[in-house]
């Protein structure tokens, strides 16, 4: 009876989507610049989109405080109250 073990090399599968440095300088400074420039973009855009959610949240609580007064609370049970204190521990030590 023969037996073969077939492997699967995961060498290759990694060197086809490894990221790699081009090797001619201004194509590696060009690719080093839209870098920068996706990551400003992408800044940019999440101050903008920070800045409307936040400005959106307050137009929304403005909105809904219009016009209504201000809630009863139902339930208000009135007592008299008096503070407990501790009884007497031990020390720890």
């Amino acid at each position: 009876m023969s037996f073969r073990a077939y492997r699967f090399d995961t060498a290759r599968l990694h060197a086809a989507f490894a990221p790699r440095k081009p090797r001619h300088p201004v194509v590696r400074l060009l690719v080093g610049v839209l870098g920068v420039c996706v990551l400003a973009a992408m800044v940019v855009v999440g101050v903008f989109v920070g800045a409307a959610m936040l400005l959106g949240g307050l137009v929304l609580r403005l909105a809904r405080g219009r016009g209504k007064p201000a809630a009863q609370p139902h339930g208000v049970v009135d007592a008299e109250y008096r503070v407990v204190g501790k009884p007497g521990l031990p020390l720890a030590r």
